[in-house]
């Protein structure tokens, strides 16, 4: 299983009210990490649209356990938790500085066709995208 590795440093824009980064933030984070990830494989997701073919989530969840705060260095690891040749779930996980961890997260995504958003194949479509997630995906 490869885990890829992304560091953030916490911006005051990213914090609310209380001083400490605002939840949805995390979602975005997870983008960051999962496109490393896909970078990592040597793949992007532009190469994908270009060939109409988009990747909605369709599912996500998120475990918050430490509140990370401004200055802050987030550092996000992502891997693939779940691939069954049509969908992909990627698993999360956010640390802060120290290595404590922030939050344990997945998100599940669907590849669509942009025109009418039906559901693809991604092992027929892009067998190099299917290699690729066969061979980092968790045991």
């Amino acid at each position: 299983m490869h885990i890829s590795k992304k560091e953030i440093e916490v911006r005051y824009a990213e914090t609310d009210q209380m001083g400490v980064v605002y939840h949805a933030n995390y979602l975005v984070w997870m983008e960051v990490g999962r496109t490393g990830l896909i970078q990592d494989m040597g793949l992007n997701y532009a190469g994908m649209e270009a060939e109409g073919v988009l990747s909605p989530v369709t599912d996500v969840q998120v475990s918050y356990k430490k509140p990370l705060t401004y200055g802050d260095v987030a550092t996000v690891h992502t891997w693939v938790e779940i691939y069954d040749g049509l969908r992909v779930q990627y698993g999360y996980e956010i640390y802060n500085q120290h290595g404590e961890l922030a939050i344990e997260a997945t998100s599940s995504h669907v590849c669509v066709k942009k025109e009418n958003f039906r559901p693809i194949s991604i092992r027929r479509k892009f067998p190099e995208w299917h290699e690729a997630y066969e061979s980092i995906k968790k045991k």
